[in-house]
């Protein structure tokens, strides 16, 4: 079984070819540079660039695997959550290619996608705690199998992927911040105290649009060094991701957890959390690198699982800017 996967829920325009026995046939990405001087996506210009790049990337994916596009079994793409003016382009191209080709369409979530990127290296045990931080999204999710997913808690403000890039931008630093801040990061010492919003609290909410406050009023008012700024700041997002993914665990009783999303690239996360499991004997999960940043392989992995489970959507289906993970696909399931 062979599926398309496209993914263009923000500023990476991603194509996949991918095959339920053999994994990862090919895949293409372009992450768009145009929004460097703006110090984030600007979403008229995202649209702009997938409209300009998803059918050369097409034709290239193609190119590179020699797939006779008949072959494909369906199309899967993502429909929600991100920016509604990037989300159209990709949906449009999915929906067009299923209707000329005849085949069926897989909607699917592209946090769902993310929880799945581990899979694409080897499948984990049900049940087990997906910590998403990414750009646009900071939560917590108790995964009891596929398509069963309980919300346990997330950011109520800012999401620690826009934190960095927000950070990084009243730093002087370019654009996307996270890299950025994590290199400054191994030089600095984290000198500066910064609050950790919400770490004393029993729930799994969190917050972090005190902790930039923060960073702003110190880049303001002082001669300050940006290396140790910038490691106090990473230790303490790090800190609270830490705290609250402890909390879960102690709610749950789950030992097994999955970090993923952009900022689960990230090196001093990767390292805490690997002193976490050993100290804590948890089971702690990453994907690689390149899985973790926005991807059209894990959107083809979910797309398959649904598809299985014989999950398809009309060809009139509409985009939607932020769907609910745990509410996903009720009423066209």
């Amino acid at each position: 079984m062979i599926t398309l996967a496209v993914e263009t829920s923000c500023d990476e325009t991603a194509l996949a070819l991918f095959s339920s026995e053999s994994g990862i046939i090919g895949d293409v990405l372009l992450s768009q540079a145009v929004h460097s001087e703006f110090g984030g996506v600007v979403p008229e210009l995202s649209a702009r660039e997938h409209t300009r790049n998803i059918l050369p990337l097409f034709d290239k994916l193609l190119k590179d695997t020699g797939m006779d596009i008949s072959k494909i079994d369906f199309v899967s793409f993502t429909l929600t959550p991100g920016l509604i003016l990037s989300l159209v382009i990709g949906v449009a191209f999915a929906k067009s290619l299923a209707y000329a080709l005849r085949k069926p369409l897989v909607p699917v979530h592209h946090l769902e996608g993310h929880i799945y990127s581990i899979f694409l290296e080897k499948p984990i045990d049900y049940p087990f705690i997906s910590l998403i931080v990414s750009g646009g999204h900071t939560d917590l999710y108790l995964v009891e199998d596929f398509g069963k997913y309980i919300f346990l808690g997330g950011t109520l403000d800012d999401a620690v992927g826009e934190s960095y890039d927000k950070v990084a931008k009243l730093m002087g630093l370019s654009y996307p911040g996270g890299p950025i801040i994590d290199k400054l990061a191994q030089k600095g010492r984290p000198t500066y105290h910064l609050p950790r919003p919400l770490i004393g609290e029993d729930g799994l909410n969190m917050s972090f649009s005190g902790l930039k406050t923060a960073v702003r009023n110190i880049v303001m008012t002082e001669n300050y060094s940006k290396e140790d700024l910038a490691c106090s700041f990473q230790q303490a997002v790090v800190d609270v991701l830490e705290k609250k993914v402890i909390r879960a665990v102690e709610l749950t009783g789950v030992r097994n957890i999955a970090v993923v999303g952009g900022v689960s690239a990230n090196s001093e996360l990767r390292r805490r959390f690997k002193e976490l499991s050993e100290k804590h004997n948890y089971q702690v999960y990453f994907p690689k690198p390149k899985f973790s940043t926005d991807n059209a392989c894990m959107i083809a992995y979910a797309g398959v699982e649904r598809f299985k489970r014989g999950i398809t959507a009309p060809l009139d289906i509409n985009p939607e800017p932020n769907t609910p993970l745990e509410l996903f696909g009720k009423e066209w399931s």
